[in-house]
């Protein structure tokens, strides 16, 4: 496994890998690697003949400045996990990665103005800015992403489209630990008692599956009520949207794909999840 820091040698490697007709499957990340983050780069190396794993914490999707600063950074840790599944590592400084400023803007419409979007201005065009540096410099047939990050997939499927790239955008399963609470870089920052209740989270919405109604109205009062009972949990939003478009709906019969998108705050942690209602 190579680690890279510099775009002008990830470019070359990449180049010669490129040449010799290699199909390339890339897993963007921001490190504090896990289960899930492994289980985007095994699927990856099942797929393509050269893999690429970047690691680079974002500084231009962060609204919130604390949030920028508390975010765990574990690289050399990082690279002993993802040896075995990488072929090259794009580990970056924010120097590098934006050496040309960060003045693009990408307007994803009505995707971007549910959910994640109205709760954290900016943070969408700061994910596109970072995406598309990264498919522009490495050139990948395919990029993984995990689901946990339902209206960020969604987001980059929009940048694709936009964009005109030839790159497929592969949405893959959430992992979750054996409580139900899903995988995340941020469950560090718990503290044990916090990343027991969490574990409420995922339970609260699969019993919101079993419910009698097809009433969106009723099954979020559902969820809300339940998640305030969890006295370290507050709830930011729980959406039921259409599963293309993001948008509300308000019966479960208003669409063929319908998820429920959610955001809790355990403590000072910010948590999101999903579940698929079809």
């Amino acid at each position: 496994m190579l680690v890279i820091k510099t775009v002008d040698e990830l470019q070359d490697v990449l180049f010669r890998v490129h040449s010799a007709g290699k199909s390339v499957g890339l897993v963007p990340t921001m490190g504090a690697l896990h289960e899930g983050h492994l289980s985007l780069m095994k699927r990856a190396r099942r797929e393509n003949q050269a893999t690429v794993c970047s690691i680079f914490v974002n500084p231009t999707q962060f609204n919130n400045k604390e949030d920028l600063e508390k975010y765990p950074r574990t690289l050399e840790a990082d690279l002993k996990l993802v040896e075995e599944y990488m072929d090259f590592v794009f580990a970056p400084s924010a120097e590098e990665v934006y050496k040309v400023p960060a003045t693009e803007h990408y307007d994803f419409g009505d995707l971007e103005k549910v959910m994640e979007g109205p709760m954290r201005p900016g943070h969408f065009n700061g994910v596109g800015i970072i995406v598309k540096r990264l498919f522009d410099w490495i050139r990948p047939d395919k990029a993984y992403f995990g689901e946990k990050d339902f209206q960020q997939i969604a987001i980059i499927k929009s940048l694709v489209r936009q964009c005109n790239l030839d790159i497929q955008i592969v949405p893959c399963p959430i992992v979750r630990e054996e409580s139900g609470l899903a995988l995340s870089s941020r469950n560090k920052r718990l503290s044990e008692y916090e990343h027991t209740q969490a574990a409420n989270i995922y339970r609260i919405l699969k019993e919101s599956l079993e419910l009698k109604t097809d009433s969106v109205a009723e099954i979020k009062k559902f969820v809300a009520n339940e998640i305030e009972k969890i006295d370290v949990l507050k709830l930011e939003y729980y959406e039921i949207v259409d599963g293309e478009t993001l948008q509300p709906v308000n019966s479960l019969n208003d669409s063929n794909s319908i998820v429920g998108c959610i955001t809790v705050y355990a403590g000072e942690v910010r948590l999101i999840d999903n579940i698929r209602y079809k």
